[in-house]
């Protein structure tokens, strides 16, 4: 696997920081951990559509 030792993590780590900066890190996250949700939520919705298809639907 590719992060198998902890020096390995701290490299990425290290790298992140270099990169984005440390201010951008935890909006970074942030904005992921939103997006994550959003698309947890549109899975479920998905989900509960096809095991229901009558559910939500007008027509006749």
């Amino acid at each position: 696997m590719f992060l198998r030792e902890p020096s390995h993590i701290l490299l990425l780590l290290l790298v992140l920081v270099i990169l984005f900066g440390a201010k951008r890190l935890p909006d970074s996250a942030r904005s992921l951990g939103k997006s994550m949700r959003i698309f947890k939520s549109e899975m479920k919705e998905m989900k509960d559509e096809t095991t229901d298809p009558d559910k939500g639907s007008t027509e006749k």
